[in-house]
């Protein structure tokens, strides 16, 4: 999910770098596309499209990120509901995650089939996610600035919590956070 307005951060964070490299190349690098029967990158900006689909990523359009959240979900559950059994969503402002905690996570997920699973810490549930087929139709009809989190509130005792490193789950919403995440 890389199509966001970071109002937060001020201008396009995806563009940011740590370590190196922008936001979305740590995002794009922490995919294991070879575990997955399909890559979809929901975007606003042209550079990340043309990166995603040199990576040989799906790219959807997101022509109205204004809406909120809930577009990203509902345009990259609508082009990928036909090809999976279940959706890994990835936001692209954790520039920590590692590749290894997204492939820990996927396999939790098949060990587990049917239930939402969430990266977490001590407990504390993050980014990414893996929600079985049975919700997409409520994904789809998320409205607003709302993600998978309100589906998550919803239906709490689906929920399984694989555990990654308390640094991967950090995220950068704000240009101090950036500041934050390099020290």
């Amino acid at each position: 999910m890389a199509a966001g307005n970071a109002e937060h951060f001020g201008e396009n964070k995806l563009a940011a770098v740590v370590n190196g490299k922008t936001l979305i190349e740590h995002a794009l690098d922490a995919v294991p596309a070879g575990m997955l029967d399909a890559v979809c990158v929901v975007t606003q900006y042209d550079a990340v499209e043309a990166l995603a689909l040199r990576r040989g990523f799906r790219c959807v359009r997101n022509d109205r990120p204004e809406d909120g959240l809930s577009r990203t979900v509902r345009l990259g559950t609508e082009a990928l509901q036909g090809d999976c059994d279940a959706i890994l969503y990835l936001v692209s402002d954790q520039p920590l995650l590692r590749r290894e905690s997204v492939e820990t996570l996927l396999r939790f997920y098949r060990a587990h089939p049917g239930h939402i699973v969430g990266a977490s810490h001590d407990g504390k549930r993050g980014n990414p996610c893996v929600f079985p087929g049975k919700y997409f139709s409520e994904l789809c009809a998320l409205t607003g600035d709302v993600g998978g989190s309100a589906v998550i509130r919803a239906h709490t005792g689906d929920l399984l919590l694989c555990e990654i490193g308390k640094r991967e789950l950090a995220d950068v919403d704000t240009k101090e956070a950036l500041l934050r995440l390099k020290k």
